[in-house]
């Protein structure tokens, strides 16, 4: 028989011999997570996603706007965004330390309807709308209110509160945030008073990550003087108790080409409207707006909307928001000559501005003479008569 193996004994079991996986490190903030001033403008998406991150960095932008979709249309592109284009998308991003990336949502979403059909029609855009934000990897969506047609203020405002609960419902967020834009005042739209914003993002916040999206332009034309020293300072005073700043990511820095309190919406270059540059380095540059946010946390963006109706509208409009911030020398810089607005994008817009005009103009002439057979015609009736 085989020598019996002797029994080996352990040793005294030691707490510090125990396999401890690692936990995992937390991420790392975005490097655009800096706690500083973001100046940006709205790019365009034709031709790719990727166009858009592109245009940013080329116009000297640290941050960006774009649309998932065609802001016009109920349904332009498919309501998904193919994985492979989302990821490259997002890898693109990072590569660029572009943040935050802001998405607006579809002009023609009304989340305050009345009518049945139109309110569904517009949670389910908004629903889509959230979808290709996080495929994106979007940080804020940005979306009008809507307007209340002929309902009352309260009901709207409920309304537009359960209208996006209902779109995000079976959507995880993953760190997306919902942000109201104000609006200017026109027709019966929802958010020209900073009390009906701070209703509907109170309204959310009890459910959904939300807050605010500030125009300046819409502010202005909604009747807040935010050109004067001193009507700045009671608007962001009213900011603070009805929205809250801490609420308000992103700000819209458009000028105005209409008079404080005139109610429509038309932007104008920035330093060149009805607001001004004085105002505007005032704004950029007030410590309660502009103040960093922080190591690690994003710093308020400031965002163009405005027009491009020449060349380079787009590259200027920029380099005055960090002009004005007191920032040109954090600017990055931007590729001399570079415009969203090209050579041949501006004759197909002539082009289409021709066309339309000469529409018009039949328009006009068949309806002027179509006036005049009627009035022959109850002339005619007149003398017979």
């Amino acid at each position: 028989m085989p020598e019996e193996q002797p029994i080996a004994v352990p040793a005294e079991f030691d707490p510090e011999d125990e396999y401890r996986p690692e936990p995992e490190p937390e991420p790392l903030p975005p490097a655009w997570m800096d706690g500083k001033v973001r100046i940006g403008i709205h790019t365009s998406i034709a031709g790719s996603y990727l166009n858009a991150l592109e245009s940013a960095r080329k116009l000297g932008c640290n941050s960006l706007q774009i649309f998932s979709a065609s802001p016009r249309m109920w349904r332009g592109r498919p309501a998904r965004i193919p994985e492979l284009d989302a990821e490259a998308f997002r890898t693109r991003r990072e590569e660029l330390c572009l943040g935050p990336l802001v998405v607006h949502a579809n002009y023609l979403i009304n989340l305050a309807a009345a009518q049945p059909m139109l309110r569904t029609r517009s949670i389910q855009a908004f629903h889509d709308e959230i979808v290709r934000a996080v495929a994106l990897g979007a940080d804020f969506l940005v979306v009008h209110p809507g307007a209340r047609g002929e309902g009352d203020a309260k009901q709207a405002i409920d309304t537009i509160v359960e209208s996006v609960k209902q779109a995000t419902k079976r959507v995880p967020l993953a760190g997306l945030k919902i942000l109201i834009e104000n609006t200017a005042g026109m027709g019966t739209a929802i958010g020209s008073r900073l009390e009906e914003v701070g209703e509907i993002v109170a309204g959310l916040q009890r459910d959904l990550p939300a807050g605010a999206c500030l125009d300046t332009a819409h502010l202005f034309a909604a009747g807040y003087d935010i050109k004067s020293e001193s009507g700045l300072a009671s608007t962001i005073a009213q900011m603070e108790t009805t929205v809250g700043l801490e609420n308000v990511p992103v700000f819209h820095a458009n000028d105005s080409k209409v008079v404080l309190g005139g109610r429509v919406d038309r932007h104008q270059h920035i330093g060149k409207g009805k607001i001004g540059r004085e105002a505007f380095a005032r704004i950029l540059q007030h410590p309660q707006l502009g103040a960093p946010a922080g190591e690690g946390q994003s710093g308020r963006a400031f965002l163009a909307e405005t027009p491009i109706d020449d060349p380079g509208d787009d590259r200027r409009n920029v380099a005055t928001l960090w002009e004005l911030a007191g920032l040109k020398g954090q600017a990055p810089e931007a590729e001399k000559g570079f415009s969203m607005l090209t050579p041949a994008l501006q004759r197909k817009i002539s082009a289409e501005r021709r066309r339309s005009s000469r529409s018009n103009k039949s328009s006009v002439a068949r309806s002027t003479k179509s006036g005049i057979r009627r009035a022959r015609t109850t002339k005619r009736a007149r003398r017979r008569g």
